[in-house]
């Protein structure tokens, strides 16, 4: 076994000379006064038994929330255990960016398989390898759209307002206008949203289900991007489309999506995955990294990175997008997910997500004050409007081990999945009397 042997002083000396430094502290000539700090005022170390006691004081003051009633833009689904259980393994745990693909199939393998079954899920053409988050996704997908004679994307209001905000940051940095067309009735307001799209913006981002939980007429939006020449952006619950007409299906250009809830645990708020996938008319404008298939030399099926050249691989000025990072185990595990649970899974995943939702909200609004916001059709989530202080309200419940919905203004929008049993359906009802 070879002895790893680092290099000499004199090496080193002979090195810093090499660039014109005489000392270490040369490397350092540019960095202002003062913030070159040679001590820092640090606690003193502790021992590893004593980290472990510290560790353990402060988790305890963590909730822990036995029954979850939130939603918005984060799931509690059930996740098989076969999903760890494949993910977990440290071929897939340690496995990075494939750069030598002749020597990756298994890891362009996995990405493949994942972009196939999301481009299944979504009705569209073509996917690619993921990014961060479905916030960032929405925001990437408005730079594919931008033109020469087009630019601007109009925003319905409905849209998960930390995507907007992602919007508005990325479109910043690059002048692109933003448009946010105001709600009107718990939806898009359409008529306000064809005029937005008038002023010659590139592209129009849609919510389905909203941010609400309404379930959108987004077929009139889709048309209405497209007769004036934009592309049509459609943002999705994953799980959703185990029901729901696929973006393919409805029209739309591009579908972007927080891959969550595809047996990704809330963790806090992540890692989670940003999924991309879109029509072949938009693929080579499609951001992130691509895996496709071929054959090899000898006839063989094999796995390469596609259109990498549009990437980190080439002056930073004149790629197409900023993200290197493939998330390639948190793909993996939307893989898992969806091989584990099968179209009828999902579909019966979204059918009990979408029935306990709707048995949650006649439980709540049979209570004397509470009714829904907007009597329109929902999927998982629901606003309710409460006779109360929805932030005292949630306090109450929280003393009982209950994550109540989210407070918006004198309402709450509450969330239900398969994991929302009848039981805890009815405690959460009882819980709500009490503390009223």
């Amino acid at each position: 076994m070879a002895n790893y042997l680092p290099s000499t002083a004199a090496e080193r000396q002979e090195m810093l000379e090499a660039i014109g430094c005489s000392s270490y502290d040369d490397l350092y000539r540019d960095v202002p006064g003062g913030a070159n700090s040679v001590t820092l005022d640090l606690p003193a170390g502790m021992t590893e038994m004593e980290v472990l006691g510290e560790m353990s004081h402060i988790a305890a003051k963590n909730t822990v929330f036995h029954m979850v009633f939130r939603g918005a833009g984060s799931y509690n689904h059930y996740i098989p255990q076969v999903v760890k259980s494949v993910t977990s393994n440290e071929k897939f745990v340690t496995a990075y960016t494939p750069y030598q693909a002749e020597i990756s199939q298994g890891v362009l393998q996995s990405i493949f398989e994942y972009q196939s079954m999301v481009c299944e899920l979504t009705g569209m053409d073509a996917s690619n390898a993921s990014v961060y988050d479905g916030a960032t996704a929405a925001a990437e997908a408005v730079f594919m759209c931008e033109e020469r004679k087009r630019s601007g994307v109009v925003i319905s209001e409905t849209v998960n307002p930390d995507t907007i905000e992602t919007v508005k940051t990325y479109c910043a940095s690059r002048s692109v206008e933003v448009t946010v067309v105001p709600a009107k009735g718990g939806v898009t307001d359409a008529e306000a949203f064809s005029a937005a799209l008038g002023n010659g913006a590139s592209c129009a981002i849609i919510q389905q289900p909203n941010y609400f939980g309404i379930l959108e007429d987004v077929k009139p939006l889709i048309d209405a991007a497209h007769a004036v020449k934009a592309k049509a952006i459609m943002s999705v619950n994953p799980i959703s489309l185990g029901i729901l007409a696929t973006p393919g299906e409805l029209g739309a250009d591009i579908c972007v999506a927080e891959g969550q809830p595809l047996g990704m645990p809330m963790a806090f708020g992540g890692p989670y995955l940003g999924i991309m996938t879109c029509t072949s008319a938009c693929m080579r404008k499609l951001s992130g990294r691509i895996v496709g298939q071929t054959t090899d030399h000898d006839g063989n099926n094999a796995f390469v990175l596609t259109l990498q050249a549009r990437e980190q691989h080439i002056r930073r000025e004149k790629a197409s997008s900023n993200i290197c990072s493939n998330e390639a185990l948190c793909a993996l595990t939307a893989s898992v997910y969806m091989a584990a649970m099968g179209p009828q899974g999902i579909e019966q995943a979204a059918k009990l997500s979408c029935s306990k939702a709707h048995y949650l909200a006649e439980q709540l609004c049979a209570i004397d004050g509470f009714e829904l916001a907007y009597d329109q059709p929902f999927f998982n989530e629901v606003l309710i409007k409460c006779p109360c202080d929805p932030k005292v309200l949630e306090a109450k419940l929280a003393e009982k081990g209950i994550l109540a919905g989210l407070p918006i203004g004198d309402s709450m929008l509450w969330c239900a999945t398969e994991i929302n049993t009848k039981g805890s359906i009815d405690y959460l009802v009882e819980a709500v009397k009490e503390a009223m």
